[in-house]
Formats: C-alpha cells, sequence, structure tokens
C-alpha cells in the first residue's frame, strides 16, 4: 500500500498537471549546467577551455550553458570564480528583474549566492547590490561565492527580511527568491517530496507573504519585484501573487517573454480563486524544459 504522503501528492498534482510526465522528470537527474561569470572571464573563453564537454546554450541565459562530464566543482574554472554552477532554470529571475549598473538592488534571500552574483554581473560591478539572508550559517557559502566571484558592488547584511521595514532605504528593484517548499527541487533530492506536507506549505506562504509587502512597500515608485521559488505549490506561488494585487492597488503583474516552454499557471485551487493576472506569471514543470520546477513573477509598483 501507497504511504499516505504519496498517494495525497499524487492527487494533489494529478489536477494539476500531467502526473506520468511530472514523475518521469522528476525522478530523472538534474542536467548539469553552469553560468559564464562574465566579469571574470568570457563566453568564447569558457567554450575554449570546454570544448569537451559538449556546451549546450541555455535559451533563455546567453552566459548559461548545459554541459556533460563529472567533477566539475574540482575544476580551476571553477575555483577562479569563471563559471558558476547553476541550475537552468535558477538563471531566470536575475534576467526578469534586469539590474542595472546605476541601481540600488536588493536581493532579500541571497545565500548561496548564484542570483545575487549573476545580478551583480548584469551590473557590471556598479551600483550597489544589498544581498541579505537571515542566518549565520547561510553567510558562509554566500561570502564564498561573491569573494570567488570577483563582485564588489554587494553589501553583504546578516537579517530577517522583515526587518528592512525599519531603514529608510528604498530600492529600485527587489528579488525575493523565496523560502518554500522546494516541490520543483525534487530532482536534485528525493528526500523533498518523501517530507512534502501540505501544512508545511501553508506555513511556507505565511513566510512568503511578509516578505513580499515588505519589499514592495520598499520599492521606489516605478520600482520592479521578482517573486521566485522553486515549488510547485499553488498557494505559495500564484497564491502570493493574488495576496499582493489584493493587498496593494498600485502593484501591476507585467509580462515578460522568453524562449521558454511554459506551464499553465494556476488560477484556481483547493475551491480558491487568484486573480487573472496571474496568466502573466511563469510557471515551469520539469517535464516543460527538462529543468527543475520553478515559479517567477514580475510585479511594478505604479
Amino acid at each position: 500500500m501507497a504511504p499516505e504522503w504519496k498517494k495525497k501528492f499524487i492527487e494533489q498534482y494529478h489536477g494539476l498537471t500531467d502526473i506520468e510526465a511530472f514523475l518521469e522528470y522528476s525522478l530523472k537527474p538534474l542536467r548539469k549546467s553552469i553560468r559564464v561569470n562574465t566579469l571574470k572571464t568570457s563566453i568564447a573563453e569558457i567554450k575554449k577551455r570546454f570544448t569537451d564537454m559538449n556546451l549546450k546554450q541555455v535559451p533563455w541565459c546567453k552566459e548559461g550553458f548545459w554541459l556533460e562530464g563529472y567533477g566539475i566543482g574540482n575544476l580551476n574554472e571553477h575555483f577562479l570564480g569563471y563559471i558558476y554552477i547553476q541550475g537552468a532554470a535558477s538563471m531566470i529571475p536575475p534576467i526578469v528583474l534586469n539590474p542595472q549598473k546605476d541601481e540600488l538592488v536588493l536581493d532579500m534571500c541571497a545565500s548561496p549566492g548564484s542570483k545575487t552574483s549573476q545580478m551583480a554581473a548584469m551590473m557590471q560591478n556598479q551600483g550597489l547590490l544589498i544581498a541579505n539572508d537571515n542566518r549565520i550559517d547561510r553567510m558562509k557559502p554566500l561570502v564564498y561565492n561573491l569573494e570567488r566571484c570577483g563582485i564588489s558592488n554587494a553589501l553583504i547584511t546578516l537579517m530577517e527580511g522583515r526587518y528592512f521595514a525599519n531603514t529608510n532605504l528604498e530600492f529600485d528593484k527587489i528579488l525575493v527568491d523565496a523560502p518554500c517548499s522546494g516541490i520543483g527541487t525534487i530532482r536534485k533530492s528525493l528526500k523533498t517530496i518523501q517530507i512534502w506536507n501540505p501544512e508545511f506549505s501553508r506555513k511556507m506562504c505565511g513566510l512568503q507573504k511578509q516578505l513580499v509587502k515588505i519589499a514592495f512597500n520598499k520599492l521606489k515608485v516605478g520600482g520592479t519585484l521578482v517573486y521566485s521559488t522553486c515549488t510547485l505549490e499553488p498557494d505559495e506561488n500564484e497564491g502570493v501573487v493574488d495576496f499582493i494585487l489584493n493587498e496593494f492597488d498600485n502593484a501591476k503583474v507585467e509580462n515578460f517573454d522568453f524562449d521558454i516552454k511554459r506551464g499553465k499557471p494556476i488560477e484556481e485551487f483547493k475551491g480558491k480563486s487568484y486573480s487573472s493576472e496571474v496568466k502573466k506569471t511563469l510557471r515551469i514543470w520539469p517535464q516543460d524544459n527538462d529543468t527543475e520546477g520553478f515559479y517567477v513573477a514580475k510585479i511594478k509598483k505604479c
């Protein structure tokens, strides 16, 4: 007999996607991918160095490549900060946010630094990028990765995201890559699906709504908030976007185009209807592009 969690999980996701394809891809190893750190090297140089690794372009990120091979984390190019080992789907939120070199930008949940370092490269190490996280044990990988990648425009802070409400700062752009139930990461850790629990997802929703509310309040008028998660739970994705729209009259969900296959956003879940504006957000299932599952929303403060 199947465990109770498994029956509930399959029942829930059967109504959201092609459950057979979802489970098939979720149980496959995740394709290895890297992002070229253009602060230290060039795409052309990495292509020369990695000729034997069958580099394949990630369609939505010009610095991103899938590749074949083992021990990538032991390569000199990794230790020198020429490359960053990063999931292809994880590269999407910074591209949507599109930080510029003259802007004040906040990465509210920054560790281990993959998206932070990507944004710093997009900003050409100019402007100011505040990289925050809330636990001391998460500082070590964040500091290490930013140093390794030669990031010089980042200020690292250690505090709970809610404390930004007590500052006088106003940001041009904010990324909230929120803590979540992580259902999109099953390909990296099967434990994720085994510990799945609807109650945990509901708990995460409270934290996510707190973070995005504070982030939106700290945006300049005309500023942009990107909200992203590596989960596929509607309550934590479309439900949070719906919350922002109900909370703020001046919040507007914006479209963004990508060379990517999209899953259909969820407009109703467990009897609750979400704003039709969630159709402008990006939901990707593992089977859509052979990646992790991911969710991204772009919200402007009008």
